[in-house]
């Protein structure tokens, strides 16, 4: 298993007329805590596309708790559960400043080929990163 977390203030931009983030936005949350984890392994989306491998969002499961607030700093942890395949599943849980769950939902990935745009498996790279954090004990 590997998990990361990142801290990111709710703007005043992303909340509705209550002062609660907007629900809608909950997914580039999820982004963010994506990117972030794969930035805490040395890749970048970038870089992984660079090198010819596109990762489209298949699924979003997403569910909400309680509410974050206008200028709460929210604690985004992302958890890897299983080694991708052809899929990669993010597992996502967003506490508030007392720690309390506000949400939590799950992102499945593939991996496309930039110049087929077909299906392939998880590059090696990736897997190598994330191989330590899943071996056996």
């Amino acid at each position: 298993m590997y998990q990361h977390e990142f801290k990111k203030r709710v703007r005043y931009g992303e909340t509705d007329q209550m002062g609660y983030l907007y629900y809608g936005n909950y997914a580039q949350y999820y982004e963010i805590g994506r990117v972030e984890m794969l930035r805490s392994l040395g890749l970048s989306y970038k870089e992984m596309e660079q090198k010819g491998v596109m990762m489209p969002v298949v699924t979003l499961n997403v569910r909400y708790v309680r509410p974050a607030l206008y200028d709460e700093l929210i604690t985004i942890r992302t958890t890897l559960r299983e080694m991708p395949d052809r899929f990669i599943v993010f597992h996502m849980e967003l506490f508030n400043e007392n720690n309390k769950l506000v949400n939590g939902g799950t992102v499945k990935l593939c991996f496309v080929d930039t110049a087929t745009y077909k299906t392939v498996s998880a590059p090696n790279y990736l897997l190598e990163k994330l191989t330590t954090y899943f071996e056996e004990d």
